[in-house]
């Protein structure tokens, strides 16, 4: 088959002739749609949509479907769902990484693991309508949309409700009908929901969901102060909700109503980690109490070096994910510097190929955009090492207003045991 150029220049070799003109105009035109189709088919990445299809099946299979989610048609749904339309440009090249990215206006889009999880843990049917709280970017809604029969998504920030519509509508999830309002009402005229899933946090349930949520329907919300929220899935039972505490999480929080309501705010100015001994487990499920995200770790009762417990990170693959999460407010214009306590011992860890891949304590600050722009590393550590503290003190910019501090192996593999952990702010 002769190539497009090829093609091209013949076309127009017989139309300087006067040879069959409509035979040129059908050459022509083939070779102009089949240029738009491959410009199309590549962003400014140079990745065709082939390339993004081969990622999105690397992040199902390595970090979705390896950490525990089961459910078939929630896996195939992320295999079709291209998060790439759904970040911002910047982040594009990134899309299949298994993180939170900024969308803008002090929100951001999920790790698709978390995605994931809240949609298995609704379990959507086909015949299901559910109501989404917070649209953000649409990517939730996208999920859902191949799921179940109608999605009904309410963003309060009105920029992001709009370009979420617009993406949605060009994508074709058709089924999802988006509105601009305080997702605390809920969407009254569209009640009874068979599912609602909350992708933002209130410190409570809004009761306008309560009511709105059908009989033998479930629920799904993040709970908890600023930093500190856990899943909660309820179901409707005789007008009833049954509650079930699930694991630790972070998002953005419900603004509108439900923040007005809010009892416990964070102080910026009194940065702290919660449970840095590891003594608290509350529910008795072998993880840590307020870690979120926590993977391949283990609370274990030999040989701490403070108290009972202290926390085991356990990895015999390389660039699989072996970590925990805490996060705190933080006012970078009258806090300069934190100093950084804890005790760790390594067995056997060895780095992965990538730069990333070390067991290192790294603390990731945000603007108040909640963009990350600095992140600070304390590490890595290879080999086999018995006990060790280590105090650092590292310098805090006056743009930060939150922080990550992240722990782990991090893709590296081996035996990383941690404890005592605690950090101390500094005036400027």
């Amino acid at each position: 088959m002769k190539s497009r150029s090829n093609l091209w220049m013949q076309g127009l070799d017989m139309f300087r002739h006067g040879r069959d003109r409509v035979l040129v105009w059908l050459m022509l035109a083939t070779c102009f749609i089949a240029s738009m189709s491959l410009a199309y088919a590549q962003d400014i990445h140079g990745l065709d949509t082939n390339e993004y299809r081969k990622l999105r099946e690397k992040l199902v299979s390595e970090f979705i479907e390896r950490e525990g989610i089961t459910n078939p048609r929630v896996l195939d749904s992320m295999r079709q769902v291209p998060r790439h339309e759904f970040v911002l440009q910047e982040y594009r090249k990134d899309a299949y990484v298994d993180a939170a990215f900024s969308i803008g206006h002090k929100q951001t889009i999920s790790p698709p693991f978390i995605v994931a999880y809240m949609t298995q843990t609704i379990d959507p049917q086909p015949n299901d309508r559910v109501l989404e709280i917070g649209t953000g970017s649409g990517y939730q809604a996208a999920v859902l949309s191949n799921l179940c029969k109608e999605v009904y998504s309410i963003e309060i920030v009105e920029e992001l409700g709009k370009s979420a519509a617009k993406r949605l509508h060009r994508l074709k999830y058709l089924n999802v009908k988006t509105k601009i309002g305080d997702g605390y009402l809920g969407w009254e005229e569209h009640a009874p929901f068979d599912k609602i899933i909350v992708t933002c946090s209130p410190e409570n349930v809004p009761q306008p969901l309560i009511d709105q949520l059908k009989e033998g329907g479930r629920l799904l919300v993040p709970l908890g102060e600023r930093y500190q929220q856990v899943f909660h899935q309820f179901e409707k039972k005789d007008g009833k909700l049954e509650e079930k505490k699930l694991i630790s999480t972070l998002f953005v929080p419900m603004t509108g109503q439900s923040e007005d309501q809010r009892q416990v705010k964070p102080d910026p100015l009194n940065p702290k980690i919660l449970n840095g001994n590891f003594e608290e487990d509350e529910d008795k499920d072998g993880y840590a109490d307020h870690w979120h995200y926590q993977r391949m770790t283990k609370l274990v009762e030999q040989g701490a070096p403070e108290g009972r417990r202290c926390l085991l990170f356990e990895s015999d693959e390389h660039n699989r994910i072996s970590q925990a999460l805490q996060a705190t407010a933080i006012d970078g214009t009258k806090i300069g510097s934190l100093q950084i306590r804890f005790r760790y011992k390594t067995e056997d860890v060895v780095a992965g190929n990538n730069p990333h891949e070390n067991a290192a304590l790294v603390v990731h600050f945000y603007d108040e955009n909640r963009r990350t722009f600095e992140n600070p590393v304390i590490g890595p550590w290879v080999g086999t090492e018995g006990w060790t503290v280590v105090k650092k003190t590292i310098k805090v910019s006056p743009k930060a207003r939150e922080m990550i501090l992240r722990i782990g192996l991090n893709g590296a593999t081996g035996r990383l045991w941690v404890d005592d952990l605690t950090i101390t702010p500094k005036l400027r």
